[in-house]
């Protein structure tokens, strides 16, 4: 007698396959250990930009298989996942959706029977708890403990190694000092896109030093191309205009007069005829050039004058103080009547 199969599982299996063979990325994440309020809450954050299906390996794998994908994808799909789920989207790149993954990870309070997944350790110092059964609780999970200046303090850094089994205590008196040991999440385990294998640890990628080490390198080729003289469109427009302000160099050195350097090469002149007009006998000068030479001087003398006055205001201010600070006390005097 053939076992009847359940309608939903049907349902699931088509829809599944539907997914499997359209465009797009498709992934496997895991989410054991995710509390449902915190998985619904993931979900309704992502729904807009991916799709999230929970399903049992099995179904899964008979979908798979009747989209006409390789097997083997979906065992290398699979591998460490303890509660998969499909994710689909065809507007996110693969690395894009591992991103979006990672920000789903939060951390929650250890129970008992979990092991620490890394390191941690616990800083010495003052807490926030007052006097009380507390310090036997804390030097009980091993967390030296005692009354310091009417506080709880930690008296030396206490490191609890990754792989160490959590009692309840333990879990409860780490809660109490917010540290949340176990990292919960949406975690990718791999993703396909367009035929192409990605294992979580190919998509987790270091974007701001990527971005940095492009910049740097864009950066040291344009200098380079400039420097050898590679024309190219990017490199042209600054090739030019350094050539022009080399040019320009050259003919104000050589006093060669056109439009480009008239107007500076008169300002150098004029300002040479004032410096030697300036050692002559006021008497060997005409009207006009009397007039140019004292507004240059005036001009020169203007930010002098200025900051003179302000050093006499300054002092002006403090003699005032001085009088002040006088007039109030008359010396020994002035205490005894």
């Amino acid at each position: 007698m053939i076992p009847k199969v359940a309608g939903w599982k049907k349902d699931r299996v088509s829809e599944l396959t539907k997914i499997f063979s359209s465009d797009g990325v498709v992934a496997v994440v895991d989410v054991s250990g995710v509390p449902a309020s915190n998985m619904i809450d993931m979900r309704n954050t992502l729904r807009e930009r991916m799709s999230i299906t929970m399903v049992k390996k099995s179904l899964m794998k008979i979908a798979w298989s009747e989209a006409g994908r390789p097997d083997n994808e979906m065992e290398a799909l699979l591998e460490g996942a303890h509660q998969p789920c499909v994710v689909h989207s065809d507007s996110m790149n693969a690395f894009e959706i591992f991103g979006e993954m990672e920000k789903t990870r939060q951390g929650r309070a250890a129970k008992a029977g979990e092991t620490f997944p890394d390191d941690v350790t616990i800083p010495a110092g003052p807490t926030e708890f007052g006097p009380g059964p507390i310090v036997g609780e804390f030097n009980a999970v091993g967390i030296p403990a005692k009354i310091d200046k009417g506080k709880v303090a930690i008296q030396r850094d206490t490191t609890f190694s990754q792989g160490d089994v959590i009692s309840a205590d333990l879990g409860i008196m780490l809660a109490k000092l917010g540290i949340n040991p176990i990292e919960i999440g949406i975690i990718l385990i791999g993703a396909i896109e367009e035929g192409h294998f990605f294992h979580s640890s190919d998509l987790d990628l270091d974007a701001d030093g990527f971005r940095n080490d492009i910049v740097s390198a864009t950066s040291g080729a344009f200098n380079l191309a400039c420097n050898v003289r590679w024309f190219s469109s990017t490199t042209t427009p600054t090739l030019i205009s350094k050539a022009a302000s080399e040019s320009l160099s050259v003919a104000l050195e050589a006093g060669v007069v056109n439009d480009a350097t008239a107007s500076a090469i008169l300002s150098k002149a004029r300002s040479r005829a004032l410096s030697l007009a300036g050692q002559l006998d006021s008497s060997a000068l005409d009207e006009e050039l009397q007039a140019a030479l004292g507004a240059a001087t005036q001009s020169a003398e203007v930010a002098p004058s200025e900051a003179t006055e302000s050093e006499n205001a300054a002092e002006a201010e403090t003699e005032e103080e001085e009088e002040e600070e006088d007039a109030g006390f008359g010396g020994l005097g002035d205490l005894f009547g």
